[in-house]
């Protein structure tokens, strides 16, 4: 081979390799979605995304296309009539800035943020399916019902005061016998609790059983005088009727119990003399008892008087007493902050006694139907309570709610959710966090919401479709607009002159819209300029 096939053949070679790195290097391009053209070839690409991106139409001519580079945070896009927040790359959301430039994160441009727009909801997090699954998110359905709950609590027996009997003596006179012989002693309805002799009621019935013997007219009205005067003595019906039967003095009266119950207090022995008033002993009865417990301020407005209570006992194994709230007492204990719940119970057989230790579960009147979700789901923070709602397109929103009663892993939520929506109950911290610190960068970056401002120009009618007009205006220094060509909404047609057409020079006043064109306020009719 000699020297000039050699350089041919090496000239070939290179040539292959500068193809073939060049087809390698376009495909690369492809492939990886690289642009190196203009801003409207990036939003193109991106924009199906998310809406909020900054999207240049097609065709757009130079001028707009140079008002648009030129914006910053803060500015009025003429397009969309909505105010832009911020700037940022849809890759790094968390990075903002305040006027448009290539992104320094990827080879992108930045896009505007709009206020309004979903994308500007630093509420709103979004996350990716497979982040969901990595975090294990689950969620749950808001629900309608009513929770049947109960409050328990601990309390002691006490003795039912309304049950209570104070026996005195009626008049002077002599103890001389006790049937009973300590305090606690029990006894039945009727049973003789003491013997007294009364010396001042001898008199009264001597005088009485004198005039008994008596006949005539006129003794009828001495006798009952004479027997009101043994009811003034102290005497009781029994016992007068027993000295008119018997037509016998009884010094003599017995004491007998008018309940059954137990001797709580016994205050006179065998062989004491009792004056008129002084009293002899008390009876406590037994047929029901109060228990008396601690129940929490926060679940005390839960019951009222009438309440079913179920209650048991140590001290009775096995065995259960019905009974029901008899009142809540209007007092709060400082320290351990309860009310006092008063609970009237049913002790037939005598098995409750002052002192012992119960524990009570109050039946909670059934409370009306309301939303419930799982106890999990609520994100208590001690000013707020705040949920994480769960919306379409893998977005997580935290809604804060009005939280009430929380039984068997369910809590009430008397506002801010409504049935059928779906709530985070693993994973809300993060997003609650992440939320959280979006929502403080937005109150950082975003500027105090505009009132309606109203712009005022000149403007010339270039053809009307419905309830839009396109005008041709001059610059508007307050907005920075140069001398364009663009949409605005008419006022209603009462407000309207007559008889508009294309040509015709207006004045009018406008005011900005989300979302939106430009919105007349008032327009009316200048006349023509005179020609030169």
């Amino acid at each position: 081979m000699n020297k000039k096939t050699s350089f041919v053949a090496l000239a070939a070679v290179a040539l292959l390799v500068a193809v073939g790195a060049g087809a390698w290097w376009l495909g690369m391009q492809q492939g990886m979605g690289h642009t190196t053209g203009t801003p409207q070839s990036v939003a193109a690409t991106t924009a199906s995304d998310d809406p909020s991106l900054w999207t240049i139409p097609q065709g757009e001519d130079a001028t707009r296309r140079h008002i648009r580079e030129s914006l910053k945070a803060g500015d009025v896009d003429p397009v969309t009539g909505r105010r832009i927040l911020n700037y940022h790359d849809p890759m790094v959301p968390g990075k903002n800035f305040e006027a448009p430039a290539k992104s320094p994160f990827m080879d992108m441009m930045l896009v505007p943020r709009y206020a309004g727009s979903d994308a500007a909801d630093a509420s709103s997090v979004t996350v990716s399916p497979r982040i969901q699954q990595n975090l294990g998110l689950r969620t749950a359905p808001v629900v309608e019902g009513s929770l049947v709950s109960e409050v328990t609590a601990v309390g002691n027996v006490a003795w039912n005061e309304r049950e209570r009997v104070e026996l005195s003596s009626r008049a002077m006179g002599f103890v001389e016998k006790l049937h009973v012989k300590a305090a606690l002693d029990r006894v039945a309805a009727g049973a003789p609790l003491a013997e007294l002799y009364v010396p001042d009621w001898v008199a009264a019935q001597e005088e009485y059983l004198a005039l008994a013997r008596l006949s005539g007219e006129g003794t009828d009205a001495l006798k009952d005088a004479a027997r009101q005067r043994m009811r003034q003595a102290g005497m009781t019906p029994a016992h007068i009727q027993r000295v008119v039967s018997s037509g016998v003095v009884q010094p003599r009266f017995t004491l007998t119990a008018p309940i059954a119950g137990i001797v709580s207090e016994l205050m006179v022995r065998e062989g004491a003399t009792v004056m008129p008033g002084m009293t002899l002993m008390r009876l406590q009865g037994t047929r029901t008892v109060w228990a008396e417990g601690a129940v929490p301020e926060s679940q005390a407005a839960l019951l009222q008087p009438g309440a079913r209570v179920r209650t048991t006992s140590p001290g009775a194994p096995g065995q259960t007493f019905e009974g029901q709230v008899q009142a809540l007492l209007p007092e709060v204990d400082a320290v351990t902050r309860t009310i006092r719940a008063r609970v009237e119970l049913a002790n037939p057989q005598g098995r409750l006694v002052p002192g012992m230790l119960v524990s009570m579960r109050l039946d909670r009147p059934k409370a009306a139907a309301t939303l419930l979700v799982p106890s999990d789901a609520v994100i208590h923070t001690g000013r707020r309570s705040v949920v994480m709602v769960a919306e379409d397109g893998g977005r997580f929103r935290p809604v804060q709610v009005t939280a009430g009663l929380e039984v068997g892993g369910q809590t009430e939520i008397s506002a801010g959710l409504q049935m059928g929506q779906r709530v985070v109950l693993s994973g809300q911290f993060l997003i609650d966090s992440e939320a959280s610190l979006r929502g403080l960068e937005a109150r950082l970056n975003q500027e105090p919401a505009p009132t309606a401002q109203r712009y005022t120009t000149d403007a010339v009618i270039d053809a009307l479709s419905g309830d839009t007009v396109t005008l041709t205006h001059p610059p508007i220094a307050a907005l920075k607009w140069p001398q364009m060509q663009m949409d605005f909404k008419l006022p209603p047609r009462a407000q309207q002159p007559r008889d508009l057409a294309a040509g015709d020079r207006l004045q009018i006043e406008f005011e900005m819209q989300d979302g939106d064109v430009p919105r007349i306020t008032s327009l009316q009719r200048v006349a023509p300029e005179p020609r030169q």
